[in-house]
Parts: C-alpha cells; structure tokens; sequence
C-alpha cells in the first residue's frame, strides 16, 4: 500500500494559512471595535478600506522583494524548502548561500520572500471575509421590506467582493508561477498588474460602500471629461505594463542618460527581441542571449510612454479641479505624477536606488487607485442635463442638480 503522506505534505500549507488568520485578526478586531455602533454598510466601507490600504502596502512590499532579488529566496512554494518557514529550512538555506554567497537564496532573501508570502494571504482573509461579510448583509437586506432612506439599509453589491475573491486566489497562483516558473518575466509582470487590478476592484468596493452609507450617486460630469478619465486610466495601465516589463528584464540601467539614452535620441533598439513575450529572463525564445539593444528597447518604449501619460495625467488634473467633489482627486493626480518624474529620473540618474524603485511602483499603483476613486466618483451626464446646463453657463447663471438616492 502507498504511503501517501511522503507523496503530499500539507503542513506548510497550512502553516501559511494559519499565519493569514492571524495576520487578519487584528485588523479584523480593530474594524469591528471602531465601527460597532454603525450600520452596514459603514463596517464594510471601513473593513475594505484597511484591507485596500494592506493591500498597497503589500503591493510595495512586493516590490521591495523583487528589487532585493529576494523572489527566490525560498525556490519552491508554498512553504520554504518544504518548511513553514526559513526556520526549518536553514540548513538547505545555508547549503545554498555557500554554494552561491550572492545568488538568490540567502537568510534574509528567504525570510523577505516568506514574510511577503505571510502578508498575501493576511490580505487574502481580509477579502475572504470581505466577501462573506457583504454575501451575509445582502441577504439579510434581501428578505426586509421596501428599503428605508437610511442609506445603511440600501441593497448592497455582493458581485465586487465576489470578483475580488476570485481575483485574489489567481493573484496568489500567479504568485506561486512567479517563483515555479523562476521570474519568468511574462508572468512576473503580469503578478504586478494583477496587484494593480486587485487594488481598483478594493477601491471600487469602498467607494460604493461611501456612496450607500451616504445615500448618494457619483458627481455627473461632461461626457469628454469621463472620455478623458478612461483614455488616461488605459493609457496608466499600459505604463504600469511598460514599467513591469523594464523591472523584470532588469532594463532600468539601460539608459543612464536624461533626456538622451547612451548619448544618441534614438539609440540602438532591437524591438523584436525585447518585446518578445514568451521567453525566459535574460534570453530569447530560442535560447539565445538578450542583445543589450533589446534591453534599450524595453527601456525606451517606457520611457517615451511616459511623456504621453504626464502630459495626460496633467491636463486631467486641471480640468477636474474645476468640479467641487471631483478636486481632491485632482490634487492627487497632480502630486503622484510629480512624484512619479522625481522617482523616474532618479532611477536612471542615481543608478536604480532601492528607495526610489519602491516609491515608482508605489506611485503607479497609487496613480490606479486615484484614477478608480476618479471613475467611481463620476458619471456621465445625460445629454438634456448637459445641454441645459450650458444654456445657463451662456446666461450667466448655474443648475445645481438635486441630490439622488443611491440605486438598489
């Protein structure tokens, strides 16, 4: 008879799993304790908005891990050699540190990689409870009479937090490719964009949660402005696809000049080679090495994206200053993408510091976030109600539209 239990060992799983609940508890705690005395949809606004704020915080962390070579520190998954953490496992750690005193597994890799491992799934309970939270809310909304006009009992959207729990557990198998597949570069950028994603559907979640515990629809605004609103977010999201492939081909350094690249305005570029996708890292699809022109490409294309996303980033701040509710978004916009030209130019100037990668990342995933906020904030007008509101701009005087209860 087989013994299966040499075949399949579950513990480190479980460890890991065991550490997310207790990660989660805290936060969990604190949410219920501050918001005991508040209707629904005030404790799930409150809930997702620590586990958004987590959740950047991990996206960062994620980041930091990546930046520090640490994505290999513990070579297999979920566990570390097998173990629950590099405790257990130090002496194949050590066995490998001597083998290769700068390689990706040392003590402190292995114990950066085990903590982001730690954090994901403490984020990764939140939303689970997330969803199972609002499923619980929505069916007990669901068997009351005609809701009231307290906004706490309007019916609320269990299909976000569905969504997110969804998107969470693929977020953590790409997690998991990301160290089986050895930061083959495809699936690591795609890790990066699945944080950016998981950020605006918690975004998405605490800004409908604001709007039913206030009892209120988004701001409209003029159809060119909410046009303007999506080019720019589709035009971030490309960026932040650009930027994750840069910092997984490890092409920052490519250019060490601003604004010329290696002293030319259109350096040497090899864009088939560089931007051939399916390939592992360092290589191209058929074995060979990546020529130093395919680096230069990857580099270039993001940077020349990024004129386009400032420029645009920019004029969107300007024009949404001009609406009240719509302003304080403006402001971040404004700030994040002077910080973004900061963080950027000091990357290629200073040689890629630590401290300045972190906050580019953080900054793009910040930029999804306020751009979420933005888009959640608004709605497009209706065309009588545009119409008669430049009849009134034209005589001098202004309609302020009536407030709306938030839809069911």
């Amino acid at each position: 008879m087989t013994d299966t239990s040499s075949l399949y060992d579950l513990a480190p799983i479980a460890w890991l799993m065991a550490a997310g609940v207790l990660i989660a508890l805290g936060p969990l705690i604190w949410v219920w304790r501050r918001n005991a005395g508040h209707g629904p949809a005030r404790r799930l606004h409150a809930l997702t908005v620590l586990t958004l704020f987590l959740t950047f915080d991990l996206t960062l962390f994620g980041a930091f891990t990546r930046l520090t070579d640490s994505g290999l520190g513990c070579p297999d998954w979920p566990g570390c050699y097998g173990n629950a953490s590099p405790v257990g496992a130090r002496h194949e750690i050590a066995m490998a540190q001597s083998a290769q005193p700068t390689g990706p597994v040392t003590h402190s890799k292995a114990w950066v990689e085990m903590v982001h491992r730690y954090l994901a799934t403490g984020v990764g309970v939140l939303i689970l409870t997330l969803a199972g939270a609002t499923w619980i809310v929505r069916r007990r909304q669901s068997r009351q009479p005609a809701a009231p006009t307290d906004g706490d009992h309007a019916t609320l959207s269990a299909w976000w937090p569905a969504a997110t729990l969804v998107w969470v557990c693929l977020q953590g198998a790409f997690g998991a490719m990301t160290v089986t597949w050895k930061l083959f570069p495809a699936i690591v950028t795609l890790h990066l964009l699945g944080a950016v994603v998981l950020l605006a559907l918690l975004c998405i979640q605490a800004v409908r949660y604001r709007q039913v515990a206030a009892d209120r629809l988004p701001t409209p605004v003029s159809p060119m402005l909410r046009n303007g609103l999506i080019a720019t977010t589709v035009l971030l999201v490309l960026q932040i696809a650009l930027g994750g492939w840069v910092s997984t081909n490890y092409a920052v350094l490519a250019c060490t000049q601003f604004p010329t690249c290696q002293g030319s305005w259109w350096p040497p570029m090899n864009f088939a080679q560089g931007f051939e996708i399916w390939r592992h890292l360092g290589v191209t699809g058929g074995g060979q090495p990546l020529d130093f022109s395919a680096l230069t490409a990857i580099h270039y294309a993001h940077r020349l994206m990024a004129y386009a996303v400032f420029v645009a980033l920019g004029v969107l701040a300007w024009r949404l200053r001009r609406s009240d509710t719509l302003r304080p978004q403006a402001h971040w916009l404004a700030g994040l993408a002077l910080l973004q030209l900061a963080t950027g130019l000091g990357n290629v100037l200073l040689g890629w510091p630590l401290a300045a990668a972190v906050l580019h990342t953080g900054g793009a995933a910040a930029l999804a976030v306020v751009l979420t906020w933005a888009l959640c904030e608004s709605r497009r007008e209706a065309a009588a109600t545009a119409t008669a509101r430049a009849d009134d701009n034209a005589r001098g005087t202004s309609t302020t539209p009536t407030s709306k209860k938030a839809p069911a």
